[in-house]
This record gives C-alpha cells, sequence and structure tokens, in this order.
C-alpha cells in the first residue's frame, strides 16, 4: 500500500506524494525539497518516518523545506527513482528551488544528524 498523509505520526512535516507537485511547490514557495525515497516493508525507512521526521530536532526545520515521501514500491515514482539513482533506501534527495540536486543521503540518521544535514542543506541552497 501507498504511504498515506495518515500514515505519519503526529508532528510530521506536511509530505506531498508527487514529485512534480514537490518540485512545483519548491518553486513557487522559493524552498529547497527534501525528497524521501521510501517503502513500508525498509525497517530504516519506518524507524525515521517514526523518530526523526517528526524529532523535536528536526521539527524546527519543517517549514523551511518542501517534503515528499515516494514510495519506491509506487509504479508512479519509478521516473523519479532512477533520475535521483535510488537503489538503496532509504534515498534521501535534496533538491534546490529551482530542482537541482544539492546533494544526497542514503540509510538512516539520528535526529541531530538529520537536523545537521537539512542546514547544511539550507546553507547550500541560499
Amino acid at each position: 500500500l501507498p504511504a498515506l498523509a495518515a500514515d505519519f505520526p503526529k508532528g510530521s512535516p506536511k509530505f506531498l506524494t508527487s514529485y512534480d507537485a514537490a518540485v512545483a511547490a519548491a518553486k513557487a514557495e522559493n524552498k529547497p525539497v527534501v525528497m524521501v525515497f521510501s517503502a513500508v516493508w525498509c525497517p530504516p525507512c519506518q524507524v525515521m518516518k517514526k523518530s526523526v521526521y517528526p524529532s523535536k530536532e528536526v521539527t524546527p526545520l519543517h517549514d523551511q523545506f518542501v517534503w515528499a515521501y515516494l514510495d519506491t514500491d509506487v509504479e508512479a515514482n519509478a521516473a523519479a527513482a532512477q533520475k535521483h539513482g535510488v537503489s538503496g533506501i532509504p534515498h534521501i534527495e535534496f533538491l534546490s528551488p529551482k530542482g537541482k540536486s544539492l546533494g544526497n543521503q542514503v540509510g538512516s540518521s539520528s535526529p541531530a544528524e538529520f537536523a545537521g544535514t537539512l542546514q547544511k542543506m539550507l546553507a547550500k541552497a541560499k
């Protein structure tokens, strides 16, 4: 089953579930994108979803990004996954407001580490 907004824990960022919608929102809002490639069967992905994105370390950064959650088992996300070279998940691609890659993270991290990565991507996006 694809990830639905209802599947996200309280305190999570507002996740879009379309690559194109996220890129369009980033341009419109002039914000970088956190593009999460994930799957329901992936334990590290679920740890990130339940413990990292809604964490107290990451929450202050929610509004500075457009967030997207793309299930790699959904056919509609295959082209985006291929475009960004997704081979292992979680694969988190960071995009500029213009849709250019700022870098990526493959694998899970702690809330503090992820917040640090987000800070670096914000600086790169400016």
